[in-house]
């Protein structure tokens, strides 16, 4: 990727100003225009959202999105859309048992309306912050509860798939196990027995450090630093890992690039959180046995530490952990700025069968309109934010590379910021051009003389760039933006 160390907040101002009118405008067609009946839209089809009967994740983007504008903006008409639909809709999503998605759906809907409230946005009564609370705490432990262990003493939250399938997505949606803890909500199993939603959170995290990114350490033929695999999948009868998969990439061997970006976002989100903990939050960890490695999985040595066969970390390891987690976040950071085009925008995924037929595609702009393989702008938005938090974590400890992965991020945004990738038609109802579902399966619409799916948008890459483009907003007013800001 070729780094602008010139795009900087403050010289993406007036870009972002015309961001939120658009945004908003947006939001208000799909308001207006979209049938509820039909189920949550995902994805459009001609410029126009359609659903897609997977499972009803999408539902918290659509209304999170008036939220965030209404955060940049303080449009009214905003907050009153994305509040009444929350109230009115999304209350089956906090008692969903069946999907990995709680953080998706209710952190940019509840969550969001926490933080407004919280920071004095908007002014609501203390029920309705509690209200606001209490389903933040539901869904946390409703999340947590979806819990597969492991051989190792570990464990994960499993995906829609099943109990045996550990999602590299779950790690952006994780945080919802960290605003129930922050919250203090405390989740009872049988016999009364508590589990420490920040615990939980910690050991899917190292889980998916563990067996879902990769080091170059000969792990296999396909072992770069960075890399990761959408998919882990383990026997649920002694929980021991199998082997790599992917549900939307090409395969368990290649990187899906919005499984990337969910990597590198989560995790670098993860250090931000756990760098607000008191010792007395931290403390709160049960301690353990244990282990930095498990022989009888046939990994090799990868020093990230787990918990013991008690299922527990001693809280002496969380140190390792954090410096774990940075290792994660830094190995795909890396990787991402390795394998996408000139101007940050990756193609869906790293083994795409015909990608090497697009000539010198890492040095040069990606080009949504080529005849082999399609790119992914959600991941770009995505991924973006990831090297921005990442960068900022780093301010202190390491500010040459600090600034090269804001500056990084800050040189993907000003992309996505282009004619070329947004959505300016006015029938069209996307926010952000060139995003892509599940290639593999051909859900993307192939517009009328192209080869690849482009032109389209997507409700999680019009949240994320929406996010994206509040966060920068945030800081070129020398301000910050976090998940957990306001929920107290």
């Amino acid at each position: 990727m070729k780094i602008d160390v010139n795009a900087s907040p403050s010289g993406l101002k007036k870009r972002l100003d015309g961001f939120w009118q658009l945004a908003a405008a947006k939001a208000l067609a799909l308001e207006r225009e979209y049938d509820p009946s039909a189920g949550s839209p995902v994805y459009t089809v001609e410029g126009k959202y359609t659903t897609r009967g997977w499972t009803e994740w999408t539902h918290g983007f659509q209304y999170g999105i008036p939220l965030l504008v209404f955060s940049a903006t303080g449009d009214p008409s905003m907050l009153r859309m994305g509040r009444a639909n929350t109230l009115q809709k999304m209350a089956p999503h906090l008692t969903h048992f069946g999907v990995h998605d709680h953080g998706f759906n209710n952190l940019s809907t509840y969550g969001n309306l926490l933080r407004c409230s919280g920071k004095g946005l908007y002014e609501a009564a203390e029920e309705e912050k509690e209200l606001y609370r209490l389903a933040l705490k539901v869904s946390g432990a409703v999340q947590a509860k979806r819990w597969t262990q492991t051989s190792d003493g570990a464990g994960f939250i499993h995906s829609f798939n099943g109990p045996h399938s550990l999602f590299i997505d779950t790690m952006r949606t994780l945080r919802i196990l960290l605003a129930a803890h922050k919250l203090g909500h405390r989740m009872l199993e049988e016999n009364d027995r508590e589990v420490v939603l920040l615990e939980r959170a910690l050991i899917h995290g190292m889980t998916t450090a563990r067996y879902a990114v990769y080091y170059g350490k000969g792990r296999d033929r396909y072992d770069v630093r960075g890399r990761v695999a959408h998919e882990s999948v383990f026997n649920v009868n002694d929980g021991r890992y199998r082997c790599p998969n992917s549900q939307q990439g090409y395969s368990g061997f290649s990187t899906w690039t919005r499984g990337l970006a969910w990597a590198m976002l989560g995790f670098a989100e993860l250090l931000e959180f756990m760098a607000t903990l008191s010792e007395g939050q931290k403390g709160q960890i049960r301690p353990g046995a244990p282990q930095t490695d498990a022989p009888e999985t046939g990994m090799p040595q990868t020093g990230i530490p787990h918990p013991g066969p008690d299922g527990h970390f001693d809280a002496d390891l969380l140190q390792q952990a954090v410096k774990s987690f940075l290792e994660v976040a830094r190995a795909t950071c890396d990787y991402y700025l390795a394998i996408c085009a000139a101007d940050g925008i990756p193609y869906w995924d790293t083994g795409a069968p015909d990608l090497n037929s697009i000539t010198g595609y890492r040095e040069r702009p990606a080009d949504p309109f080529n005849r082999y393989e399609p790119v992914d702008s959600s991941a770009a938005a995505i991924g973006a934010q990831g090297l921005i938090r990442l960068g900022r974590y780093l301010a202190a400890t390491d500010p040459e590379a600090s600034l090269a992965y804001i500056s990084a991020g800050m040189t993907i945004l000003q992309t996505l910021l282009s004619d070329t990738y947004l959505s300016k038609a006015p029938g069209h109802q996307g926010i952000l051009l060139h995003s892509v579902y599940h290639h593999p399966n051909g859900w993307d619409h192939i517009p009328e003389g192209q080869h690849v799916p482009c032109g389209e948008s997507s409700m999680w890459g019009d949240y994320h760039m929406t996010e994206l483009c509040y966060l920068v907003s945030r800081m070129a007013d020398n301000d910050y933006y976090t998940f957990f800001e306001g929920i107290q």
